[in-house]
């Protein structure tokens, strides 16, 4: 586990959203990504079942859209239905990182992703950038935190991604 880092741990976190499900934040700014579920009619969409949008923070807290860019080659993510009422889960930009859209044991959804080997409810990711651009950014690692749903204690694994 990875104690968080000065840099992110001020950053705000979202809450008061009942179909939040994480949120991802990245250096240079505490604008944050939101992915929550995504209902139509009352009912999870399985087509689109995530859906992704900013918090500006810098912009006294607004929420906004992703734009198409955003979410075709950076922030997106696919869900592919694999099961009843679960869906693999990758991010757009890197298909590395496979998560999962399921049921827990209280019949809520969650995302599940590996963290220090153990299947746990994913909260956040943090990203810190070192540059490069939007196309090419220079990512040093991610941190991924969450639930374990076993213990019910937050679990953290930093991994590096481009040295």
């Amino acid at each position: 586990m990875v104690a968080q880092s000065p840099q992110d741990s001020s950053l705000p976190a979202p809450t008061g959203n009942p179909h939040q499900l994480f949120y991802l934040q990245r250096t240079p700014d505490a604008n944050t990504v939101v992915y929550e579920l995504n209902y139509l009619n009352g009912t999870l969409n399985t087509l689109e079942p995530i859906h992704a949008f900013w918090i500006r923070y810098s912009e006294n807290g607004q929420r906004t859209e992703l734009n198409a860019l955003q979410k075709k080659f950076a922030y997106g993510i696919k869900a592919k239905p694999i099961a009843a009422d679960v869906f693999q889960l990758q991010f757009v930009a890197n298909r590395s990182l496979v998560m999962y859209l399921r049921k827990g044991a209280d019949d809520k959804y969650y995302v599940y992703a590996t963290i220090n080997q153990k299947q746990v409810m994913l909260k956040r990711i943090f990203l810190q950038i070192n540059g490069g651009s939007f196309w090419a950014p220079k990512i040093a690692y991610a941190e991924l935190s969450g639930i374990d749903p076993d213990a019910g204690i937050t679990v953290r694994e930093r991994i590096r991604v481009n040295d």
